[in-house]
Parts: structure tokens; C-alpha cells; sequence
């Protein structure tokens, strides 16, 4: 009866949506009436208003919409949608203050002469507008306005020069910052939650192990990565569409003729073209390059986005006035000095004593930066009421997103608790083809709603209930931010498509009648192609998608250390070749250790030193090991994969059917315990479970017989390759430590000796001060050793003195006699460690230099940029992982 409440949910959304009603109060009002619906008919049909649920009733769907009204607004961390007023409020500041029209013409004065060049600068100055406002419409009309009747004037081919607006008005759906990009990340970081519980099941339903290991989890996308992740998709779409325009000038000139530039190309020209291209392109570099290092985060580059268009949009506003440019002045000089202060000073408000020169310093800096962008905002305010006007669109536009974030939330609740998600769960599943053919489907899906529905529908009512079954399949082993990419990328391919594309309705508002409907129609075709080639490109190599997002972060000063078991397969993989390659140089410098004179340390360091040694010469065999055991599970895989995949997916019919056997005993047992059960029911009940068991059987038969062995063959095969690698790293571990720990010691030497006045002066203490404030003494003592590398021999003599002090009797000879020999223990151990920094410093800092990030990096704090890069590589490549389900 469910799927009856389901089927109107879908009914009163699309009528709703069809009528005109706003899309805001469609998906909460259809929610809201078949939910109150299927309540009250349960209520009256079966006394039960959670009879006609798949799951819980209406109760927990309210629940469900508190929740998710919650954190929405008060939840930390999903304070990325922050970002989206302050992106909005930079797009549309910069477009009212006329500086993308300035971009625009400047763009076309420059490429102008060459063939195609106007519609070349068309394309150019849409992706540059891209990474200002992610505001489809704003872009398309804007770019219509100006640059269309000067494309027709020059004679551009209608349909050319219509289609390349289009295309490059809806560019901002996938170049970076883009609201549909930030709304994506939001859902997919959800949806990546749920994929993860989905394949923990997987795993535990396939091994029987209760713990999946971390390195088979799903990679998240945060609003950074996905910002990073579109960047080389988005170029590699200006390229096609440059390049396609290009084509078309040369072999057949009259469809886009060069537009010779009227004026001189003298110095008042290059200054208006830097003037009208360096400010943008510099607030652009600083809002994605901050993010892209790693400097600033999305809600942090919004803010400095926004800031920095409020300035532009002053000087802009006041062109032509001798003080035009004082606020933007004083706003760069500001920052200039800032930057300069962080880099002498350490600004930290516990150290205020310390700083108060440059704490000084940069609150005049701030009180600077602060009087520019309030110049610049009471000029925006005066000048043709353009800061009130930009906030009244930035309020619209924001609450528009957040109150169909709130209306799809509703939605997907309502639609789950009808049973909506299991049955597409299903239908998917059920598909022949696994991964790729479940994907086709979802992207078509998203493709034809596309046709009706704006980004943001499409983003928070569709993704949320498809990505979670995309990104749980191990076969595929996605990222979310590969698909978040390729979804923007789908749904940018929509805006464009005849009859109901939305960028072609806003050209066809702004174009003039001489431009034809259908005009626009045959010019948008072409760029649709270049946009599905597009998608082709990032679906085949997904590393233009994952690379950049990988990097950074491996790059980052948040970066995991080589120790992550995350990194182990690729670091070692990067590893190997490694050892292959200077194997020799290795072995030598191992054989160099070996034969070195380590007299001069302690007979424990010695044979730390000497067990180090041969377990690094352990490494090349165990290496070997590793390969021969991952040479055989590979081999084995071929005839091994079918099997398995024939054999996990009748396991999964059958845990279906048992799901369905269990509801039904459920609704038997339900029946027996009511006074006058209904035997008619009852018998019909009984004659599915039977009709479902016999099916279960007959699944049950299809697992072929050899099943089991080679499962257990295969499973005997990975847990030999798991093993060879764990010693491994066990070993290149055991190699590297003590080395490390000596190295430390070694470097402590005259932090160890500068105490020696200290431990001294514990004397007078100990003969002369209270008991008690002597044991605070001789405890701060302790921490300082505590500090110190190997020192808690010492350390635990003067604790022990400490102790004799301890009550109301203290033992002052016994702590004298305790310190004494703390005190030789001292000097014994700061003349060794300098005598083996003389003699064998050298020795272990030569082979620490050689085998520090090969055979040592798992102990290391962070790899090298080029192993940072490598590993990068090598995860940003989809990996099958079904085989361990």
C-alpha cells in the first residue's frame, strides 16, 4: 500500500512543479500532503497511522524534518553553506558595478582580430564571470546584453554567436566557486555517510567480520575538494569550446569573421585592457588560490571574495574621479602590511606581552582594511543604490537555495519512509551491467530533469537518494567527488538542451527579434556535444577529477603522515620502484653501517644499531616476498572474479528474499495473536512464505559447487599477500627507529647539558626550603628531563628524591644521596652522547640522508613533494575492491 502513497508523492511533485508553483513550497507541500494522507488513512482503515509506512510513520518523519531543519542551520559542520551568500553577493556585486561588462569588452578588443576571436573573448570572459558567480541566468543574460549585438553586428553567424552565450553563461555551474558545486558537496557529504554504512554492511554481510578496514571506506568530498576537483574538467571545457569556435573560423571564415580593433593598440589601450583584466584575474587567483593552498577555507575565500569585489565595485562606480582608487589603495597597502607583520611577528593573543609591537602594528593594518571596504561599501550604497540592491538579490537568491535545501529534505524523508529508496535501491541493483549501467541510468535521469528542473532541485532531491547507492558499489570504488563532477557536469549539459534548456530562455528574453528561436536552438547542439565529450573525458580518466583535490591535501600542512594506512598501497607501490632503482646505493649504505666503528655507544645503542642494520638489509628479500605473494593473487583473479560476482549477486537475491521472508512471518505472527484471526489471510500468508522459500532454494542451487574452495583459495592467497606486506612494514619500521631515536638522542646533547646548573642548585633546595616547595622544584626538574630524549634514568633518580621528601618526616639525606647519583648518571650521559656525536654523528647522519625516505618513510612526519605527487597519481585512479567484499 506503500508504494500507492509513494506513486501520488511523485504525482502531487510534478503537477505542482508543471503548474508554476515555486519550487520552494512544491517539494515540502507534496511531502507534506501524502505523508498527512497516508496517516490518516491508516488511521481510519487499519487504526494504525504508521500502517501504510515502509519505515517508522509520521511521527518519525517529523522527527526526520526537525533534524534535518537543524543541521541545516545550527549543525558546525555544515557551515560550508556559509559560502553561498558571500559567492552570490560577489557575482552580482561585480556585475552591477558593470566590471564584467568592462572585462567583456576589453576581452573583445584583444582577441577581436583574430578569427573568431570575438566569440573566442565571449568564451574567455564566461569562464572568468564562472569563477566569480556560480548565477546561471545572471551570466547568460549579461553576456547577451553586451556581446551579442556586437557579435551580430560583425556578422557572426546566428546560431555561432547565440550558442556560445549559452555554453559560456553555464559555465559557472562547474568552474569553481560554484553554488551548485558547494550545494553538491553538502548532499554528497551525507550521501558518502550512508555509502559507508551501506559497504560496512556489504563487508560484514560478505566476511563476516564486523570491522572493515578503513582502507576500503568511501572518500568524502568536502566544498574545497570539489572546487579543486572541477577546476581541470571546467578548462578542459573552455579549451573544447575555444577550440570548436576556432575550427569554425577557419574553415568557414563567415561564420565568425576576425573584428579588426578600430582604435591604436598604444599604451592607453594596454592600460585599459590591464585595468579591466588584472582585478578580476588577481580576485579570482586569491579566492581559489587560497583555498586551492590550502591557506583559507570555501566560508574564509568567500568572504575574502566578497570583500574584494565591494572594493572593486567602488573605484568602479566612481570612475573617472581623481579619488576613485584611494579606498583600493589603502585596502591593498593594508593587507601588503598585514602580510608583512604575520611574517615577523607571531600573532597569538597568549603571547601579548611578547607581540605587542605587532599586535600594535596590524590592528592599524586591520583599522586600515576595515576603513577601505566601509569607503568602498558607502560609495556602492550612494551611487545608483547598488549595495542595497546587490544585498535584496543576495537575500533572495540565498533564501531560495536554503528553503528548497529545507523543502528537499522533507521530501527525500517522505519519499523514504514510502520505500522509495529501497525500490530505486533495487531497480538499480537489479541492472545488468553493475556499476557503469546503474551510472548511465542516474546521469540519464539527471540529464531529462534536467529539462524541468533547476540545479539546485536536482542537487538536493535526486543526489541524495542516488548517491549513496553509486558510491557504496566496491567494484567501482568512486570518490565523491568524482561523481559530485560529473553530475555538475550532466546537469551544466541540461541548461542547454532544446526545447526546455534554461540558458536558451534567458538568451531568448535579452536577444533581439532577428534572432530566431530556432537559431538558438541549432547553435546550442553543437556546444551540447562538447559538453557530453566533456563528461565522456572526466567519466574515462578520472584522475583529471581526483588529482588536484589529492594533491593538496597530501601537500597541505594538514597532511597524514606516511604511517596512514590509507597511503600504504600506493606509497609502496611508489616504494618499489624505488628499491629497484637504487637498490645498490641502498645496500652500500646499509654495508657502510655495518662496518662502522660504534664503539663509542652505549652496548644497548650498539646493538640497536646492529639489529637496525640487518633488518634494513632484510628489506630487498621481504620486498620480493611481497611481489611474489601479489604476483599470485593476480593470477588468480582472472578466473577468480567471474565466480565471485555471479556468486555475491544470488547472495544478494537471497538476503532480499530473506528480508521479504521475515516481514511476512512478522505479519503471520501479528495475525496469530489476534482474538479472531483472519484464516483466509492467514492461508495466503502462509502460501508466500512458502512460494518465497522454495525460491530461496532454488537460488541456493545456483551457487556453483566449487564455490567454496576457491573462495577459501582466494581468501588464503590475500591473507599470504597481507601477511608479506605487514612484514614489511614491520621491518622497514624496525629498521628506521632506532636510527631515529638515536639521531634524537644525539641532538638533545646540550639540551641535556644546559640543565646542569639546574640539577646543581636542587642542593640548596633540598638543605634548605620547605619540604613541599622543594618537591615543586624538583618536579619542574622532572619535566625538563621529561623534555629531554632518553633521560629517564635520571629523571627517575631525582623523582626519587622528590618521594623522600614526601611527608611530614622528609628523608633530606636520603634525596642528597638520590641526587648525587642522578647527578653521575647526568654526567655520564652528556659525556657519551658528545663523544658519539663527535665519532659517530657523522656515520648516522650519512645513512639517515640515504635511507631516510625509502626504507624510513613510514616514520617520517611527511613525504617529499615528489612522493606527495606520486601518491596523488596513484589514488586518484578508481580501484575495483569488490573481490574483498
Amino acid at each position: 500500500m506503500e508504494l500507492v502513497f509513494l506513486a501520488i508523492l511523485v504525482l502531487l511533485m510534478v503537477v505542482a512543479l508543471t503548474s508554476g508553483f515555486p519550487v520552494a513550497f512544491s517539494l515540502p507541500g507534496s511531502a507534506i500532503l501524502s505523508i498527512g494522507l497516508a496517516a490518516g488513512c491508516g488511521y481510519l482503515f487499519a487504526g494504525d497511522t504508521s500502517a501504510y509506512f515502509a519505515q517508522g510513520g509520521p511521527v518519525q518523519w517529523l522527527s526526520a524534518g526537525v533534524t534535518n531543519f537543524r543541521s541545516l542551520y545550527w549543525d558546525v559542520e555544515r557551515d560550508t553553506l556559509i559560502a553561498i551568500p558571500l559567492f552570490i553577493f560577489m557575482g552580482i556585486m561585480l556585475q552591477r558595478s558593470k566590471i564584467a561588462e568592462d572585462l567583456l569588452v576589453a576581452m573583445a578588443q584583444l582577441f577581436g582580430p583574430v578569427p573568431g576571436g570575438l566569440g573566442i573573448s565571449v568564451v574567455l570572459v564566461g569562464a572568468l564571470l564562472a569563477a566569480t558567480t556560480g548565477i546561471v541566468g545572471a551570466t547568460v543574460i549579461a553576456m547577451g546584453l553586451i556581446s551579442l549585438p556586437a557579435m551580430l553586428r560583425n556578422n557572426y553567424s546566428h546560431s555561432l554567436a547565440t550558442g556560445t552565450i549559452c555554453a559560456s553563461g553555464t559555465l559557472g555551474q562547474i568552474i569553481p566557486p560554484s553554488i551548485v558545486l558547494i550545494i553538491l558537496a553538502d548532499q554528497l557529504s551525507s550521501a558518502a555517510d550512508q555509502a559507508s554504512t551501506i559497504r560496512k554492511q556489504l563487508y560484514k554481510d560478505a566476511t563476516g567480520e564486523y570491522s572493515m578496514p578503513s582502507v576500503f571506506d568511501i572518500t568524502s568530498a568536502s566544498a574545497g575538494d570539489m572546487f579543486m576537483g572541477a577546476l581541470i574538467p571546467g578548462l578542459i571545457l573552455v579549451g573544447l569550446y575555444v577550440g570548436y569556435i576556432l575550427i569554425v573560423a577557419l574553415v568557414k571564415p563567415k561564420m565568425a569573421p576576425p573584428v579588426p580593433y578600430e582604435g591604436n593598440y598604444d599604451r592607453q589601450f594596454a592600460k585599459r585592457v590591464l585595468l579591466a583584466l588584472i582585478p578580476p584575474l588577481t580576485l579570482i587567483f586569491v579566492v581559489l588560490g587560497s583555498i586551492i593552498m590550502g591557506v583559507a577555507t570555501v566560508n574564509q575565500a568567500g568572504a575574502i571574495g566578497a570583500v574584494g569585489a565591494m572594493i572593486m565595485g567602488g573605484y568602479r562606480l566612481t570612475e573617472g574621479k581623481s579619488s576613485s582608487y584611494y579606498p583600493a589603495i589603502l585596502g591593498i597597502g593594508s593587507t601588503l602590511v598585514l602580510i608583512v607583520i604575520l611574517s615577523l611577528y607571531t600573532l597569538n593573543i597568549k603571547n601579548i606581552g611578547d607581540n605587542m609591537v605587532g599586535i600594535v602594528l596590524a590592528a592599524i593594518a586591520v583599522t586600515g582594511l576595515l576603513a577601505a571596504v566601509g569607503w568602498s561599501a558607502i560609495r556602492a550604497y550612494r551611487i545608483e543604490n547598488t549595495l542595497n540592491e546587490v544585498m535584496i538579490e543576495t537575500a533572495k537568491t540565498t533564501s531560495m537555495v536554503f528553503i528548497i535545501l529545507i523543502g528537499a529534505a522533507m521530501l527525500t524523508s517522505a519519499f523514504r519512509g514510502f520505500g522509495g529508496e529501497e525500490l530505486v535501491k533495487h531497480f538499480l541493483t537489479g541492472l545488468p551491467g553493475g556499476f557503469w549501467t546503474q551510472f548511465i541510468v542516474v546521469m540519464l535521469v539527471i540529464f531529462i530533469l534536467g529539462f524541468f528542473l533547476d540545479f539546485i532541485e536536482i542537487a538536493v532531491v535526486v543526489v541524495p537518494i542516488v548517491a549513496p547507492i553509486l558510491l557504496a558499489d566496491p567494484g567501482a570504488n568512486v570518490t565523491a567527488v568524482w561523481l559530485g563532477v560529473m553530475v555538475g557536469l550532466n546537469i551544466q549539459t541540461s541548461f542547454l538542451t532544446p526545447p526546455f534548456g534554461f540558458a536558451l530562455f534567458y538568451l531568448r528574453g535579452v536577444a533581439p527579434k532577428i534572432v530566431k528561436t530556432l537559431s538558438i536552438y541549432k547553435g546550442a547542439i553543437a556546444f551540447i556535444g562538447l559538453q557530453l565529450l566533456a563528461l565522456v573525458i572526466a567519466g574515462f580518466y578520472p584522475s583529471l577529477v581526483n588529482y588536484l583535490p589529492n594533491r593538496t591535501y597530501l601537500t597541505s600542512e594538514n597532511a597524514p603522515p606516511p604511517m596512514n594506512p590509507r597511503l600504504q598501497m600506493c606509497l609502496e607501490e611508489q616504494l618499489f620502484e624505488v628499491y629497484d632503482l637504487e637498490g645498490d646505493r641502498l645496500r652500500a649504505s646499509i654495508k657502510e653501517l655495518q662496518s662502522a666503528d660504534l664503539s663509542a655507544l652505549p652496548k644497548q645503542w650498539q646493538q640497536s644499531m646492529t639489529d637496525s642494520g640487518k633488518s634494513a638489509a632484510a628489506t630487498f628479500d621481504l620486498v620480493a616476498k611481497v611481489r611474489e605473494a601479489e604476483a599470485n593473487v593476480l593470477n588468480f583473479t582472472p578466473d577468480y572474479a567471474p565466480l565471485h560476482s555471479e556468486v555475491r549477486r544470488t547472495q544478494s537475491s537471497i538476503r532480499v528474499v530473506d528480508k521479504q521472508i521475515k516481514g511476512w512471518q512478522e505479519a503471520l505472527s501479528r495475525l496469530t495473536r489476534d482474538d479472531e484471526p483472519n484464516q483466509a489471510e492467514m492461508d495466503n500468508i502462509k502460501a508466500k512464505l512458502a512460494e518465497l522459500e522454495s525460491y530461496k532454494q532454488e537460488l541456493e542451487s545456483e551457487i556453483p559447487a566449487e564455490w567454496k574452495a576457491s573462495r577459501e583459495q582466494f581468501v588464503a592467497l590475500k591473507k599470504a599477500e597481507k601477511i608479506a606486506r605487514n612484514k614489511y612494514r614491520s621491518n622497514v619500521d624496525a629498521a628506521y627507529e632506532p636510527l631515529m631515536n638515536l639521531q634524537q638522542v644525539l641532538a638533545d646533547t646540550e639540551n641535556l647539558s644546559a640543565l646542569e646548573g639546574e640539577l646543581m642548585g636542587l642542593v640548596d633546595v633540598i638543605n634548605s626550603e620547605d619540604n613541599k616547595a622543594a618537591m615543586e622544584t624538583i618536579k619542574l626538574t622532572e619535566s625538563n628531563l621529561g623534555a629531554i630524549k632518553d633521560a629517564s634514568k635520571i629523571k627517575s633518580k631525582f623523582s626519587k628524591a622528590r618521594r623522600a621528601l614526601k611527608g611530614d618526616t622528609p628523608k633530606r639525606d636520603k634525596a642528597l644521596k638520590l641526587h648525587a647519583e642522578g647527578m653521575a648518571l647526568f654526567h655520564a650521559e652528556v659525556k657519551w652522547r658528545r663523544h658519539a656525536a663527535e665519532q659517530v654523528g657523522p656515520v648516522l647522519a650519512s645513512y639517515d640522508e640515504a635511507i631516510a625516505y625509502s626504507i624510513g618513510l613510514r616514520l617520517q612526519k611527511r613525504m617529499t613533494l615528489d612522493q606527495a605527487k606520486a601518491v596523488a597519481r596513484c589514488q586518484s585512479v578508481h580501484r575495483d575492491i569488490s573481490l574483498n567484499f
